[in-house]
């Protein structure tokens, strides 16, 4: 990497989406919209069992393009809405997007009806000429099951739309407009919840506990709102995929979306439940170094030493491309485009929305990532984890826009593995004891609050989902939530009463539920490919490369067969937690 690049915290651009969301542009996609959904809709009358191949390959060509159009300006509105979530304009155009596009679904309905009604014997034959698409449309077939009437799904869409996606977008325009005060130094601070996270890591105890009860005495206040907001979500997806599409259970909508059989999903989460006892070794071992009889729920990631190193924004991002290019320059190259193309935004703002993310759109865009930098070593593996994303969508610009982005279960393996990598450079850079057990026990920290919390998450959702069917009010689950936590932590943790509250501040709960074991998989996805590399050394970089470059054109357990790894073996999940055992031995070493 050449030296004379610097790296400056500023906003992104838009404009490689949209220059502008008054002018000749915007008229012109929307425009381009129209034209391709009356095409689709012109074809109705020809779909049949006999279609042409070339005239399949025709329509599909056009569908392609309409969802092409359709990915961009609803990027355009979330981005915008995510750099200002008060912006009236912003949600404006992100509502009028949201209607238009929602419209334009249910015109091409008939079309996806129709490939999901096909017989096996058409369908094969149209599949042998559908090229890259060909994952994407047998994805599409997983659900005929599931499939309702034309008018039934374009009533869903509707109410989706002004319903549940509505109530999503109230609850984070509630919970984005959040302020906290916490006294720091005697000085009475007010903060938005990222900067109020930084102080969760703080070496003072009383800070710590203080910035927890904070953001839970907020949550708590509006839980009466919040928890009606849940209630409403949950009791939707009740409706709409156990009674109108008759799925077995309610996770199983996220799983057969994900590709992935009930059992191999029952099967992470049981083993997740089955190791508590590897975290709780360790924060038994934490509680030793801090000088503890017990760690508090508010020390899980308190820093070990009293002096918190921050990292420069232009120093973060030169670490994290040189751990790439360490281990191949053309993941280094990828990351760095983000930075080029001023797709990273990563400034402190007040509303804006909080977390990080990366954004996806188009094969031939590079994603957007949105960071909220504070400089501490978390934050430095949050960017190393963002680009991760952006890299396998760039990994995978060869295929199709239908067929790019990588699949939910595979979602974060290029993330956790950028994390990885930055870890190994921070180890290798580090001679003395003391700080290699620091970057270790981080490390720890944060596989623990990626595999053992979004598990026990989703363990809480599955249990949540049928309590709420029940009838139950939201201080029960409340009240359930807080028994999960002490399940999930037995002896080694003392959690005091006010986590009942945490789950009422879990987005991916609201608007994805069952979302979160995804992290769970690709943690210990990544721990296992890790272990490939450190025996294989060089002559893995290109398996791994490989895996990446399927994006989303394949099912996860084929494009994992490439790794050799059976993603049904309660043995695999079982090895990603005996890496994380071989971390803690080591650590109990350093000790």
């Amino acid at each position: 990497m050449s030296n004379s690049l610097s790296f400056e915290q500023t906003r992104w651009s838009l404009d490689d989406l949209l220059p502008t969301t008054e002018g000749p542009e915007l008229d012109q996609r929307l425009e381009g919209l129209e034209a391709a959904v009356t095409q689709l809709e012109a074809s109705r009358d020809q779909l049949s069992p006999d279609l042409a191949e070339e005239e399949f390959k025709r329509l599909m060509a056009v569908f392609e393009e309409i969802n092409a159009i359709a990915y961009r300006l609803q990027a355009y509105g979330y981005l915008w809405y995510a750099e200002d979530t008060q912006d009236e304009d912003a949600l404006a155009f992100r509502g009028r997007m949201d209607r238009l596009l929602t419209e334009a679904q249910n015109r091409m309905l008939f079309f996806t009806l129709w490939w999901k009604g096909l017989d096996d014997e058409p369908a094969e034959r149209l599949l042998a000429v559908s090229g890259d698409n060909r994952y994407f449309l047998e994805s599409l077939r997983r659900f005929k099951p599931h499939t309702l009437s034309e008018p039934e799904e374009k009533i869903i869409n509707l109410k989706d739309v002004n319903g549940v996606q509505g109530l999503v977008t109230v609850y984070q325009m509630i919970t984005n407009a959040f302020t906290y005060e916490v006294e720091i130094e005697g000085e009475l601070k007010r903060l938005n919840r990222s900067e109020l996270m930084v102080y969760a890591r703080d070496p003072r105890p009383e800070v710590r506990a203080a910035v927890y009860q904070e953001l839970h005495r907020v949550y708590a206040e509006e839980k009466g709102v919040l928890g009606q907001i849940y209630q409403y979500i949950v009791r939707d997806w009740a409706s709409e995929n156990l009674q109108l599409r008759k799925y077995s259970s309610p996770i199983s909508t996220r799983n057969l979306a994900n590709d992935l059989p009930d059992a191999v999903v029952d099967t992470l989460l049981e083993v997740c439940r089955e190791n508590t006892e590897v975290f709780q070794r360790y924060f038994r071992l934490k509680a030793g170094w801090l000088g503890l009889d017990k760690l508090r729920r508010y020390d899980i990631y308190a820093p070990l030493r009293a002096s918190d190193k921050r990292y420069a924004y232009d120093k973060a991002a030169t670490m994290v491309l040189e751990s790439m290019r360490g281990f191949s320059p053309v993941l280094a190259g990828h990351a760095q485009q983000v930075f080029m193309d001023n797709h990273i935004d990563s400034e402190i703002r007040p509303r804006k929305d909080t977390g990080a993310f990366c954004y996806s759109v188009l094969p031939d865009l590079t994603p957007w990532v949105l960071l909220n930098y504070t400089g501490q070593i978390s934050e430095v593996a949050t960017m190393a984890h963002e680009l991760g994303h952006a890299i396998h969508s760039l990994m995978a610009a060869e295929h199709s826009p239908l067929t790019f982005h990588s699949s939910l279960p595979l979602a974060e393996t290029a993330s956790v593995f950028s994390e990885m990598l930055l870890l190994e450079r921070l180890l290798a850079e580090e001679p003395d004891p003391a700080v290699r057990r620091d970057l270790l026990a981080r490390f720890v920290d944060d596989a623990y609050a990626t595999v053992m919390r979004q598990a026990y998450f989703v363990l809480f959702e599955r249990e949540a989902h049928d309590l709420v069917r029940e009838g139950q009010p939201t201080g029960f689950l409340a009240q359930r939530y807080l028994e999960n936590l002490h399940d999930q932590f037995g002896d080694a943790l003392d959690v005091t009463d006010e986590f009942r509250w945490e789950w009422l501040s879990i987005p991916h709960i609201y608007g994805t539920p069952f979302y979160c074991y995804a992290y769970s998989f690709g943690q210990l996805l990544v721990l296992a490919l890790y272990r490939q590399y450190q025996e294989q050394g060089e002559a893995f970089v290109p398996k791994y490369l490989k895996i990446l470059s399927y994006g989303g054109s394949e099912a996860p357990a084929k494009i994992l067969a490439e790794a050799n790894i059976d993603v049904a073996s309660a043995q695999f999940w079982q090895g990603g937690f005996d890496v994380i055992s071989d971390m803690i031995a080591e650590l109990e070493e350093l000790s």
